[in-house]
């Protein structure tokens, strides 16, 4: 029984990297740049809808307020993209990945500001609820954050393999120039992209905050996802969720049989196995860029 709760348990914090991972690949897959304050922005998400939601501030009803703080964070990502990140063509990629580091920190910086540094929670109906199923006891929030990841995750592979919108996102990645004389609107497809990832990074935050406490050093988190993102296969969607799974499931494993500090180690020793054992990561999808 121990076993299967520890498992459960994994799982469900490995849905929430696997989430944060979704939108590095997400970006990735679009734009080629990676963005690390995808953590900050699920931290974000979590802080906007506590504040929409907690009776100290705004007391929206909690299901009116979730399209609400999601719809938020689409239009932080897409004015992200439109006001900085398109000013960078051009410009490296490593250019790129520090101004998304110096982001990061401004984003927890504002956090502090508005909400304080001390640990908040989000007011939801699912909070102490659980079930017990064959003598394992299940917090309704686990149950909530795995389905709504499986079900998210499937609704990305579908849209991003089976869509025009999708296909063309992918297009653009690879040859931004030959997208264009295609037809294909690339700045306004990777605006798109840009919105989808802080809409993903939204529902990850609000999905961590029901099971837990927020504070603006939460956004670190997407240091671990990040990690988890290469595990699976950087530019895999199915990927990126299993990385995450792996890295969730391996932190509670390693504190109870290992020592409780090695749980914060397992999932970049697993990282560095890979990079040397498999550097595209365990459920890569290698393709070759077109030119």
């Amino acid at each position: 029984m121990e076993f299967l709760q520890l498992l459960i348990s994994g799982l469900a914090n490995g849905c929430v990297y696997g989430l944060i991972a979704l939108g590095f690949v997400l970006i990735y897959k679009a734009t080629e740049a990676v963005n690390f304050a995808q953590g900050d922005f699920m931290m974000l998400g979590a802080f906007i809808t506590i504040g929409l939601t907690n009776a100290e501030y705004m007391a929206l009803p909690f299901w009116m307020a979730l399209p609400v703080s999601i719809g938020i964070m689409a239009v932080l990502g897409y004015l992200l993209d439109r006001f900085v990140i398109r000013r960078m063509f051009g410009e490296s990629q490593t250019a790129v990945v520090i101004l998304t580091i110096a982001l990061g920190f401004v984003i927890r910086f504002v956090a502090g500001l508005i909400w304080g540094h001390e640990p908040q929670t989000l007011e939801n109906p699912l909070a102490g609820k659980d079930i017990s199923v064959g003598g394992v006891v299940l917090g309704m929030e686990d149950v909530a954050v795995i389905i709504v990841t499986l079900l998210l995750t499937w609704s990305l592979y579908e849209f991003f393999n089976r869509t025009k919108l999708g296909l063309a996102m992918q297009g653009a990645s690879q040859n931004q120039l030959a997208a264009y004389y295609m037809g294909i609107p690339v700045k306004r497809v990777q605006g798109l992209i840009w919105a989808l990832a802080g809409a993903v990074a939204g529902i990850a935050g609000i999905l961590f905050a029901a099971k837990g406490a927020v504070d603006p050093n939460t956004g670190l988190l997407g240091i671990k996802a990040f990690a988890a993102a290469v595990i699976g296969g950087f530019g895999s969607l199915p990927g990126a969720l299993a990385g995450g799974l792996i890295v969730g499931v391996i932190e509670p494993f390693a504190a109870r049989y290992i020592a409780a500090g090695y749980s914060q180690v397992a999932p970049y020793a697993l990282l560095l196995a890979v990079l040397v054992f498999r550097p595209h990561g365990l459920f890569s999808q290698v393709r070759v860029k077109k030119v």
